[in-house]
Order: C-alpha cells, then sequence, then structure tokens
C-alpha cells in the first residue's frame, strides 16, 4: 500500500495565498487545497495565469490537492441555480488544467423524499455537473457529513458516472452524530478527497467543538488504516476553522498525521 499524502487547506492558515505555500513549504506538507476565488478564479486565470500558478506551487514544492468552490447557495437551491453551475463547470476546467483533478463542493442532506422540490433540483444538478466531469476529466467531490455512509453511497450509486465523488470530513460526521471510521467503509470508491478536522465534546450541554486535529474523539489511527485498506489515493488535508493560532495548529495536525502515513501491512 502507498503511503497517505498529508497536505494543508491554505485558508486555514489565515494568510495570504504565497505566505500560505511558504508555511506549507516549512512543514513538509506535499499539497494544498486552495479556494478557486480571486485570483484563483478561472475567470482571472488565462492559459498563462495557469502555467504561472503550476510553477508557482512547484517552486514551493507543493501539488495541488483540490480547488474548493464556497457556495452561499447549495445545489439543491433553484434561485440562480444556473450561474452556479456554469461557474461549477469552469472551476472543473480549471481544476483539469492545475492538475488536480478534484473540485470539492458543500452537500445538503440526502433528500429522503426524491420527489421533492429540493431533492429534484440537487439530482439535476448533479447529473449536469457529473456529466461534464466525465467528458473534461475532473471529478466533483461532494463535501458529506450531514448522513452516514450507507445513506451517502445509495444515493450516489443511483447516478451512472465516474466524475460524482466524495469529500470525507470526521469532524463533520462527528458532529452529526456519526461515526467517522464505521462510515468510511460503505464509500470505498467514492472517498477522493479527505479534509483532516478534529472535534471533541466541549460539555454536557455544549455539544461537540472543533479543535486542533489529534485533540478531539477522532480515531486517527483507525481512520487512516481504514483509508489504507481501501486504496484511497487522494490528499488528506489538514482544515482548521477555529483558533487563536490557526498556523500552528496546521503545522502540528500536519506533524500528528505524518506519524500514520506510512503504508500498513
Amino acid at each position: 500500500m502507498t503511503p497517505l499524502r498529508i497536505g494543508i487547506v491554505a485558508e486555514s492558515t489565515g494568510l495570504p495565498l504565497r505566505a500560505a505555500l511558504t508555511h506549507a513549504a516549512r512543514m513538509a506538507s506535499q499539497g494544498v487545497q486552495v479556494d478557486a476565488v480571486g485570483d484563483v478564479s478561472p475567470d482571472a486565470l488565462g492559459e498563462t495565469g495557469r502555467r504561472e500558478f503550476r510553477n508557482l506551487l512547484r517552486s514551493f514544492g507543493q501539488d495541488l490537492a483540490a480547488l474548493h468552490v464556497p457556495l452561499r447557495r447549495g445545489l439543491d437551491a433553484a434561485e440562480n441555480l444556473q450561474p452556479r453551475l456554469d461557474h461549477l463547470r469552469k472551476v472543473m476546467q480549471l481544476a483539469f488544467d492545475l492538475g488536480c483533478r478534484r473540485v470539492v463542493v458543500p452537500f445538503p442532506p440526502v433528500p429522503d423524499d426524491p420527489a421533492a422540490p429540493r431533492a429534484v433540483t440537487l439530482r439535476e444538478s448533479l447529473l449536469a455537473l457529473a456529466a461534464h466531469g466525465d467528458r473534461v476529466g475532473t471529478v466533483l467531490a461532494v463535501e458529506v457529513g450531514y448522513d452516514p455512509g450507507e445513506k451517502v453511497r445509495d444515493y450516489l450509486a443511483g447516478f451512472d458516472t465516474g466524475s460524482l465523488k466524495v469529500t470525507y470530513d470526521p469532524a463533520n460526521l462527528l458532529v452529526h452524530g456519526h461515526d467517522p471510521v464505521a462510515s468510511l467503509h460503505p464509500l470505498k470508491g467514492y472517498v477522493a478527497h479527505v479534509h483532516a478536522r478534529d472535534a471533541r465534546r466541549a460539555g454536557l450541554s455544549r455539544g461537540l467543538q472543533e479543535v486542533p486535529v489529534g485533540a478531539g474523539d477522532v480515531d486517527w489511527m483507525a481512520l487512516t488504516a481504514t483509508l489504507q485498506v481501501l486504496e484511497f489515493d487522494g490528499y488528506l488535508v489538514v482544515e482548521r476553522e477555529q483558533g487563536d493560532d490557526k498556523p500552528a495548529d496546521v503545522a502540528a495536525g500536519v506533524k500528528f498525521l505524518r506519524r500514520f502515513g506510512a503504508p500498513v501491512g
């Protein structure tokens, strides 16, 4: 089995992109996930800009692990949907041109009623994006967490495409009451990208809160071993949404995960 590739979410450092890449290089990160916004948006990067961005990453010894697309409205919201789909198609082409071929987008809870308007809108959105992904060679990796792995698997199995995959975030699973290790097994073949986040219970009445990787309730030894058994070939990128010193937390997360990155078996 090949070793896990450990990277970071550039925006989690709270630093400008070039400074985040410098930080990534210093912590021996292997790749970065970057938001496809601003200077890294598809409309801002022409052919020359795309070549220069690839060279910039190479100069810091980083691969592009994935492009992330923040959405104000989800893929299940009909309002102004077409411009969102058009933008995502452009980002998927950008991801192909930059070499990562993975685009991360938020994903709502799996619909219980397939005939509900939001369920129909979501399915139509995913069908359109998956068809585009099949054409250009880019994966749409929806970020799950509301539902257990079995429910996500059964939903995605209804799409005849190789371009619809999953971004797995164990902290999301914990927060919504699911076992992040047990939910991995049903998703064999679907997990294209992993957000390394952690969470723990803050008190009897306060629920789960995000904490630095390794300081929470995620069993990272079991989770990373399971990823390797499932032949996961993407990146495990450290993400930190909270905290007073996010650069230090991200660096500590990379160092922590490297303990589990060697091949098992």
